[in-house]
């Protein structure tokens, strides 16, 4: 008879476009599971990128009105390559000459500016996120992290700030700022220990939107659905259909187990590791040494 066995076991580089992406994919919802699929990257790698900026999405970048747009980059280093002036290559995009020359040599010069090398500079100087308040505000700080030590929501906290302090400026802040802080660890505002202290636990943020209902959260290449689990595997009428789980304890010591789903009968697995390519060959073992008659695959 076949038998049934329920698993429960379990850095590339990214482009600013596939961030993107996972940006986009984060905010409307999909789990980290689902994004490490569509994007064809680890799930670690996606976690990564999120925990940096604390699972908050980064503000989208707005060029300034007034800036040298790519196209204009590209017009001076065309005007450069030509031997133009820079007087010249100014009133050909519109702009002053002092504009242009001090884009040429912050570049560096005439000889070895570069459309693309100027443009990508530009945007990373562009990176300058707004402090928290907590940073230059040790008194509201302190007593922020006071209360967070003492299982104080961020929405209780704001509500206490109003209460106390109503004439106060200096000591308002909103509920979404103090979550900025907690889960936006390289900013070192607020100790990373205290986001235990939230009710969720999480290590990062998540909005409304983030639900894991409805996705398939397997890493399982080929996993076959518990829906498709034999009747006789349901009723626990036959002998063979076993329950695989892994336990992992103290010091990164860890154990699979297999029961039957009829006798209860447990086979306790220890693994050197928890990796696939050792658990597999290990549970393989365990079940080659049972009693083919009353248990098969």
């Amino acid at each position: 008879m076949d038998g049934w066995i329920v698993a429960r076991m379990g850095r590339p580089g990214m482009s600013d476009a596939i961030k993107e992406d996972l940006w986009r994919r984060w905010r409307a919802g999909e789990s980290i599971s689902v994004i490490s699929r569509a994007l064809g990257k680890p799930p670690g790698s996606v976690f990564t990128v999120l925990k940096h900026h604390g699972g908050i999405a980064p503000a989208e970048r707005v060029r300034r009105a007034d800036g040298l747009t790519p196209g204009d980059r590209e017009s001076i280093s065309r005007g450069l390559e030509a031997g133009a002036s820079m007087r010249s290559i100014a009133v050909s995009i519109g702009r002053a000459p002092f504009t242009v020359s001090r884009e040429v040599a912050r570049n560096g010069g005439r000889l070895k500016y570069r459309a693309f090398a100027a443009e990508q500079r530009a945007q990373e100087q562009a990176r300058r996120p707004k402090p928290s308040a907590l940073q230059d505000n040790l008194v509201l700080r302190q007593l922020v992290i006071e209360l967070l030590e003492t299982e104080w929501s961020p929405e209780q906290i704001v509500g206490h700030l109003r209460l106390v302090h109503p004439d106060n400026p200096l000591m308002r802040i909103s509920h979404e700022s103090i979550y900025r802080a907690i889960y936006t660890i390289r900013w070192k505002v607020i100790p990373r220990e205290l986001c235990a202290k939230l009710r969720t636990g999480r290590p990062i943020r998540k909005n409304k939107k983030n639900t894991v209902k409805g996705q398939w959260r397997s890493q399982i290449v080929g996993a076959r659905p518990i829906e498709e689990r034999p009747a006789a595997a349901d009723a626990r009428t036959e002998l063979g259909h076993l329950e695989g789980d892994l336990i992992v304890g103290a010091k990164n010591s860890q154990v699979a187990t297999l029961v039957d789903r009829k006798s209860r009968y447990l086979t306790m697995v220890a693994l050197p590791s928890r990796h696939t390519a050792t658990v597999i060959p290990a549970l393989q073992q365990a079940f080659s040494l049972m009693d083919p008659a009353s248990s098969a695959l």
